[in-house]
């Protein structure tokens, strides 16, 4: 999941999923910290070496986290690794740093380390779900981090792999796993939640307003067989949304498929537990890059980091207490939005939101 993530795509690209943003996702100014070095543009490789999927916002991660691995030993977790674009891009800019690479799609962690190869003496692969952050580094004989780095949501090989069911464009089995290993897949979903729940899972995860609509058109589907098609759904899914919203807005699908892939993978209650999980495990000024692709992604970690980021000083009292001062200093205004430029030439980063924080103080006891 490092390379490309997916936010709401052009009409045709087949996105499984829509990422929007909503007014809890605030943006604002980017604020320039150190100056980190400078990768090579990506967009020089894909002139000479053909298309790549481009990492979003990769110069601006390195921009966040190169300052805190310039030391030698220096330790990078990419817990979303994916094809290893913002990993390789870091590993270059920082030439003493380790990379412990975590991703729980197995096909990702081969590709990444094939394309990674160079780098071998300094790469460490867990297959793993990111909330494993912590045993991925025990397993790796590391105890702090000195960065860490999150690119949430579905990738762009589990989007182009039509055969995963990630995407509405293509006809597929309905299965959105990111680990192949697990057993639930969107077909068990589709197949045998109560209405209620299915309505729960497109309304709280696809934002979808006609959720109940799609749900119960689905129980009356099923019951003339199973359903296991991405294009049979997607269909379905359309002809139960009102025709005058089906005119606007991308493919009607787009909010199921989403609500299906992130339950299958329970990507929000995981997002949840790897937040505090992930920040306990960050050195004295590591730094945290987070990249999310949805509203509900990105206000965990705006709370997760302003949670850490304030003072809690009883009200009323003289003086801050040493012991209550943030944990956490916020290094971006806001959530902040690739540039005009970068949502020009990379459609697929057009929702994205990008966090960062540095740790400035010990954990509290």
């Amino acid at each position: 999941m490092g390379d490309t993530r997916q936010g709401e795509h052009p009409e045709g690209d087949g996105s499984a999923s829509e990422h929007e943003s909503t007014g809890d996702t605030d943006s604002g100014d980017r604020r320039t910290e150190q100056t980190a070095p400078e990768p090579p543009s990506e967009a020089g490789r894909e002139r000479r070496e053909g298309p790549l999927h481009v990492p979003v916002m990769l110069d601006r991660i390195v921009e966040l986290l190169a300052p805190a691995l310039t030391a030698p030993g220096s330790v990078l977790v990419d817990g979303t690794l994916g094809l290893g674009g913002h990993s390789e891009a870091l590993l270059r800019a920082c030439p003493t740093m380790r990379l412990v690479g975590v991703d729980r799609d197995t096909t990702a962690l081969e590709r990444s380390a094939a394309r990674l190869a160079p780098y071998a003496d300094r790469t460490h692969f867990v297959h793993a779900v990111y909330s494993d952050i912590p045993r991925a580094l025990d397993e790796a004989g590391v105890t702090e981090a000195d960065a860490v780095l999150l690119d949430l949501g579905v990738s762009s090989p589990q989007l182009d792999e039509t055969d995963r069911g990630f995407a509405y464009a293509h006809d597929a089995p309905l299965d959105m796993r990111m680990d192949r290993s697990q057993s639930l897949t969107a077909a068990e979903i589709v197949n045998t939640y109560p209405v209620g729940e299915l309505t729960r899972v497109l309304r709280s995860y696809g934002e979808e307003r006609f959720a109940s609509r799609v749900a119960r058109a689905i129980e009356r589907r099923r019951e003339q067989g199973p359903l296991d098609s991405t294009r049979e759904l997607a269909e379905l899914v359309r002809d139960a949304i009102p025709a005058a919203t089906r005119r606007t807005g991308g493919h009607p699908a787009k909010r199921a498929f989403q609500g299906l892939r992130i339950e299958v993978n329970a990507e929000l209650s995981i997002l949840e537990r790897t937040l505090p999980a992930a920040i306990s495990r960050l050195g004295l000024g590591g730094r945290i890059a987070v990249l999310s692709y949805h509203s509900l992604e990105d206000r965990m970690a705006k709370r997760a980091f302003a949670a850490l980021a304030t003072d809690t000083t009883p009200v009323g009292l003289p003086v801050p207490l040493p012991d209550r001062q943030p944990e956490l200093r916020l290094l971006t205004r806001g959530a902040e939005l690739p540039s005009d430029e970068e949502n020009e030439r990379n459609p697929r980063a057009q929702s994205a939101r990008l966090r960062a924080a540095e740790r400035v103080r010990p954990p509290r006891q």
